[in-house]
């Protein structure tokens, strides 16, 4: 399975992302034709709906060169600062030997071995077990871990997730899903300001464009009946055609995840296997990022460069990984691990020492009362108070 479609994998990636980078174009194309029919029935509502397709296919045409250069100008500033940009979202931070000796000696020690250049490394503050790995070319790629990650995993285990990511650096998976990233963000943004335009602009007019437009025509004794009905229906059709496209630019725009293989993480897992010769370890790493991994304020998009992502679609439908199950049992078929099963976290020393302190000090004694009870020795009574035991209702 470690060797499996390796370069037709690699090669295919690159094939994608140039794709996926063509369909950028296109959906940017086919949104600028949708608000170009929008524009020309805000600006004339009594046209028929060949008028509006003419028109704005004429609108497109002169928009070509700026809707062009304003996607090149996006994927320009996505390729010079995604990485800023992720890292504003998730907190992370550059560490070096000094601060992180034990994770920077397990990612140079994996790539030394295998002669493979040592892409930056980077921590965020999360409790949550996780880790991706970001990157265009040799001078960005870097890789970001969790606190949680640290602290839960021990050596085996944390350096078979950085294989998991190296191996996505090795094989141009990191490329082909920032680029992903880069088409949903731009797509989005276009479709939301177009949405939202639209809804303004409704709001705005109160829905008296239409109306009067329709009532001056219909008073209009030069006018017949048929063209009547043309106009104003083709207004209307119009309007919905160019919302359709918008939605369904928006809807590709996430169904580009379909296009980016779940293979790739079956395949990065045995690569870990192939860089560490610990298949039992990635294992049980899986399993205890297993419904861990969810971090707080992360958007989808950076979910989806992680080890695992928790997050669903409907159905599993728009999942961008696999079940750790099944990349379980891909590890114990093909690579002779051993599944443990679901795991629980280590319980650190200074949860122990907590969990003792609250023993010790609950709401109902204190300390030495905790300790009597423990030691089965009974504490002595309580001295009588000057005033003696006071009296109530319950005593005869």
């Amino acid at each position: 399975m470690a060797a499996y479609g390796l370069y037709t994998h690699i090669a295919s990636n690159k094939f994608r992302s140039a794709i996926l980078l063509a369909g950028l174009f296109v959906l940017i194309y086919v949104m600028v034709f949708a608000g170009a029919l929008l524009a020309e029935v805000f600006v004339n509502s009594n046209a028929t709906a060949d008028y509006y397709l003419r028109a704005a296919t004429r609108d497109l045409i002169q928009a070509l060169p700026f809707a062009t250069i304003g996607a090149a100008l996006w994927i320009v500033i996505a390729y010079f600062f995604h990485q800023k940009l992720i890292d504003a979202v998730t907190g992370g931070e550059d560490v070096t030997r000094q601060e992180r000796p034990r994770l920077y000696n397990l990612l140079e020690n994996l790539c030394i071995s295998r002669g493979i250049p040592m892409p930056k490394l980077k921590v965020m503050p999360s409790d949550a077990l996780n880790a991706f790995a970001t990157g265009l070319n040799q001078r960005q790629y870097a890789i970001t871990v969790t606190t949680g990650l640290l602290s839960d995993l021990n050596d085996q285990e944390l350096e078979a997730v950085l294989g998991h990511e190296l191996t996505h650096i090795r094989n141009g998976d990191v490329q082909m899903m920032v680029v992903a990233v880069i088409i949903a963000g731009v797509v989005g943004f276009f479709a939301e300001l177009f949405f939202r335009t639209f809804t303004n602009f409704a709001w705005s007019s109160g829905g008296t464009g239409w109306s009067s437009s329709s009532s001056s025509s219909s008073s209009s004794s030069s006018s017949s009946s048929s063209d009547r009905k043309g106009s104003g229906g083709g207004a209307f059709i119009i309007v919905l055609v160019a919302v359709a496209l918008i939605a369904a630019a928006w809807l590709l725009s996430l169904v580009v995840r379909l296009a980016l293989s779940r293979s790739r993480e079956y395949l990065a897992d045995a690569g870990s296997v192939e860089l560490t010769k610990n298949p039992d370890a990635m294992i049980s790493a899986l399993r205890k990022i297993e419904n861990r991994g969810e971090l707080p304020g992360a958007t989808s998009a950076v979910m989806e460069l992680c080890v695992d992502n928790p997050r669903s679609g409907f159905a599993d439908l728009f999942a961008t990984h696999p079940s750790v199950d099944s990349r379980v049992r891909a590890l114990v078929k093909f690579a002779g691990g051993h599944d443990p099963g679901p795991l629980a976290l280590p319980f650190h020393a200074d949860e122990q020492e907590d969990q003792k302190t609250r023993t010790q000090s609950g709401p109902w004694g204190g300390a030495d009362e905790s300790a009597a009870a423990q030691s089965g020795v009974a504490s002595p009574p309580a001295p009588d108070r000057p005033w003696g035991k006071p009296a109530g209702p319950w005593d005869n």
